[in-house]
């Protein structure tokens, strides 16, 4: 059974096959990236079911000398032993990967650096890019493996020679938006076998049945790489590279000080430490952070609303839209998408916004969807 899905651009339907597996060639070998939850757990038993050869990969990216510390989220050795068992369950091999130097090159230095520029970045995009469908995938493939699966809950199809990207049908669980930097090989070659679960309580029930011991393994809420709070790690990476600096109003009036910008996002309303002038003052978010003065602008909620958003460092998963085409974009991992008109396309774009969009911070990724699928995305500039 497939799925016609409505084409984002005239010409052929993008086809969604019901089952993850059925654009699958004849002898695919599956690399599952297993992370050491319940997701990736059951991505692999779906790939084993299905009599394909399966390999169990987990990441290690950690300092060996931090590791007996990270004892949570995926990557750790708790993470990298229950991946084991699972594999050893399932009947499948299983290794370890250090990936730690590209990791914490591509993934947690480029964090900080952003952080540092005052901008707000999304590392798991990153990440996706760079690890899992980066060098991850290319170690699979001198090993002999044809495809990388995860634990995604996303989706793949094709139109006509073109592989396309559509959000899971579990619409809470939603990662599409996350993967929206891959190419077309790396999309060729990823498998998302939970992107047509219906819920995150139906693959915890599958786990159960097949006796996998993270079955009841709680969802990791954090970056992986974070200890504590994102400031707390930001002020220990960070140290020495930043300083106080005036918090400013739109006209300039300073009315207190920041800590420091790698500290504030736009949108942001916690945490300023402004006392209202008078009882029934308009709340203050942050509207700019501006590294370059080292200053946080804070204005009323009004203040965060854009018409206009422009996107650099696009990158297009099939052929561009054409300028004048409607869309939707996200600006979050969980977000509500918001109408928006292509104003103009190239490695930059322009989105017209109606109505208009709040909550838009540098450095964010904004991704473009038609309906279900993903057209592609780009890094939010400064306005």
């Amino acid at each position: 059974m497939t799925v016609a899905v409505t084409p984002s651009r005239g010409g052929l339907a993008a086809v969604v096959p019901a089952d993850p597996f059925a654009l699958l060639p004849r002898g695919a070998v599956i690399a599952v990236a297993m992370s050491g939850g319940v997701d990736s757990s059951v991505a692999a038993a779906r790939c084993a079911a299905q009599g394909l050869r399966t390999i169990g990969i987990t990441l290690a990216m950690w300092p060996r000398d931090r590791e007996r510390d990270r004892d949570r989220g995926c990557c750790s050795i708790d993470a990298v032993e229950d991946a084991r068992r699972v594999a050893n369950t399932l009947g499948i091999a299983h290794y370890s990967w250090n990936l730690e130097p590209e990791f914490q090159r591509d993934v947690v230095a480029a964090y900080a650096e952003e952080y540092a520029a005052g901008r707000t970045p999304n590392p798991c995009v990153r990440c996706n890019e760079t690890i899992k469908f980066g060098a991850l995938l290319e170690r699979a493939l001198a090993a002999g493996a044809t495809h990388v699966a995860t634990g995604h809950y996303a989706r793949t199809g094709r139109r006509g020679g073109v592989a396309t990207l559509h959000r899971a049908v579990a619409a809470v669980k939603d990662q599409a938006y996350t993967l929206h930097r891959l190419d077309q090989d790396q999309l060729s070659r990823a498998l998302f076998p939970l992107g047509g679960e219906t819920s995150k309580d139906e693959v915890r029930r599958t786990a159960a049945e097949l006796g996998l011991v993270t079955a009841a393994k709680p969802d990791s809420q954090e970056l992986c790489f974070v200890e504590g709070s994102v400031r707390e790690d930001l002020a220990r990476r960070l140290a020495g590279r930043f300083q106080p600096g005036p918090i400013v109003d739109g006209s300039g009036t300073v009315l207190g000080r920041h800590r420091g910008v790698p500290f504030y996002t736009v949108g942001q309303r916690s945490g300023l430490g402004l006392a209202p002038d008078r009882p029934d003052a308009a709340p203050l978010h942050v509207v700019a952070v501006d590294a370059a003065t080292n200053t946080v602008t804070v204005g009323p909620r009004r203040a965060l609303e854009r018409s206009v958003v422009d996107l650099g460092d696009v990158h297009w998963i099939g052929v561009s839209p054409a300028v004048g085409a409607s869309l939707s974009v996200q600006l979050r991992a969980h977000a509500v998408p918001a109408p928006v008109t292509l104003a103009g396309v190239g490695d930059s774009v322009r989105l017209q916004c109606d109505p208009p969009i709040s909550q838009v911070a540098p450095g964010q990724a904004g991704v473009l969807y038609h309906d279900d699928e993903v057209v592609g995305g780009g890094v939010v500039l400064a306005p």
